[in-house]
């Protein structure tokens, strides 16, 4: 049976957008284990690994929306081990503005990355 059969058609958004507006929370979000970076954006949608995602992200008192194009890396379900919020993470690309994102995100965290204190994902 095709998989599109056996789940109700939902359509998706072509844009999803979030607003981080704390370095604790950008701390939190931020998957630095990912190759070229990625972000956690609670949802409830339900995506596939690998389905192609187009994201706006607005970093604190940074006014810019950074687009940025993406992949579905990581999946966390409703009701996951350790009460984790449910939500995706989504693996930045490896062009120009994936880089750029990555590294605005790595300097506001500078310090703060490597520490111990718990974040979406892991």
């Amino acid at each position: 049976m095709n998989d599109s059969l056996k789940r109700p058609f939902q359509p998706r958004p072509s844009v999803l957008s979030l607003n981080i507006s704390s370095k604790s929370a950008l701390y939190a979000a931020y998957m630095p284990f990912i190759r070229n970076g990625g972000i956690f954006v609670p949802t409830t949608r339900e995506y596939k690994l690998g389905d192609e995602i187009f994201m706006l992200l607005q970093i604190m008192d940074d006014q810019t929306k950074h687009p940025v194009a993406g992949t579905i890396a990581w999946i966390t379900p409703a009701g996951a081990q350790g009460n984790k919020t449910q939500g995706i993470g989504v693996q930045f690309a490896g062009d120009d503005a994936g880089q750029v994102l990555r590294n605005r995100i790595e300097q506001i965290l500078a310090g703060h990355l490597g520490s111990s204190r718990p974040t979406h994902t892991l």
